[in-house]
């Protein structure tokens, strides 16, 4: 990958949360990219083709996996992130885990349970639309919710979501040990355009099904959310497990930070298929003997 994206990268990678602010993160932001339709595509057809190529050698190798969280507020698009940047992906070596409100099997467990049981397994990569974080973030704008979650009343505390941080962080260091590489990205869209993507939603009979009414009411917490996301990026962001704070904004340059950032981190683990040794290959000479 050209030093100059990743030189970009850094621009949106966070590591030390210690005085996080998303103040400082502007939603439109481009990176001084014009991004025309024929150059973004371009870009992004380059990075997926480098990801394409590195999963082939993380499935071959199996020794690695790779998480990826997405986390964002309506209409930010996700959906459309994980189309495009994993269009190149072989299926095979690929999962996509849609996370909604905990149902009853779920809420019999601890809030990590329905998580863990769908990391991604070595040679694969995971993508989690949306993850643990929810716990720390509409949970938290809407306090109500810990009332359905069965928890005992005395470990409902004033530092419930501070301990739920700790222990996310906790769990995220664990999986780096044993292997899972995990990149989190939050899509920072601005309350301006995700806007305009709901009117796009209501006036677009195609778009329709994707709108909801909730979708709109949610937009009274705008700040609240906005906190919630500064406070668990401050208690989470590690340079094991980064963060990522992506301009949303701009679709097209949503979509291939996203896929540079992933392709660098696939790079950075020095993959390759593995080597045959000498046994091995002497099967191989007899077998082609064989067939021939």
């Amino acid at each position: 990958m050209e030093k100059k994206f990743r030189k970009l990268l850094d621009r949106y990678r966070v590591t030390v949360g210690k005085g996080f602010s998303l103040q400082t993160h502007d939603p439109d932001d481009t990176g001084g990219l014009k991004l025309e339709r024929a150059e973004a595509e371009a870009l992004l057809a380059a990075s997926t083709a480098i990801l394409s190529e590195q999963q082939d050698k993380l499935y071959a190798q199996d020794r690695w996996a790779v998480l990826c969280i997405f986390q964002a507020m309506d209409a930010a698009g996700k959906d459309g992130a994980v189309k495009h940047v994993f269009s190149g992906v072989n299926p095979q070596g690929c999962h996509v885990e849609s996370f909604k409100a905990p149902n009853a099997l779920e809420l019999d467990h601890d809030f990590l349970w329905r998580h863990a049981v769908a990391l991604p397994r070595r040679g694969t990569i995971g993508i989690h639309n949306r993850s643990w974080y929810e716990e720390t973030l509409v949970v938290r704008v809407h306090h109500d919710l810990l009332a359905h979650q069965k928890l005992p009343p005395s470990l409902i505390t004033k530092r419930i979501f501070d301990e739920r941080l700790e222990d996310i962080a906790a769990y995220e260091r664990y999986l780096s040990r044993q292997g899972v590489v995990i990149l989190k990205f939050f899509l920072h869209v601005s309350k301006d355009e995700q806007r305009k993507r709901f009117l796009e939603r209501i006036e677009e009979p195609s778009k329709n099904w994707k709108f909801a009414p909730g979708d709109v009411a949610e937009r009274v917490h705008w700040k609240a959310y906005h906190a919630a996301y500064e406070a668990t990026i401050r208690a989470t962001a590690a340079p094991h497990a980064p963060w990522y704070v992506v301009p949303a904004d701009n679709k097209r340059f949503t979509r291939m930070i996203i896929a540079n950032a992933i392709a660098a981190a696939l790079e950075d683990l020095d993959l390759h298929y593995p080597e045959i040794d000498e046994p091995t290959r002497a099967k191989l000479a007899e077998a082609r003997a064989a067939l021939e």
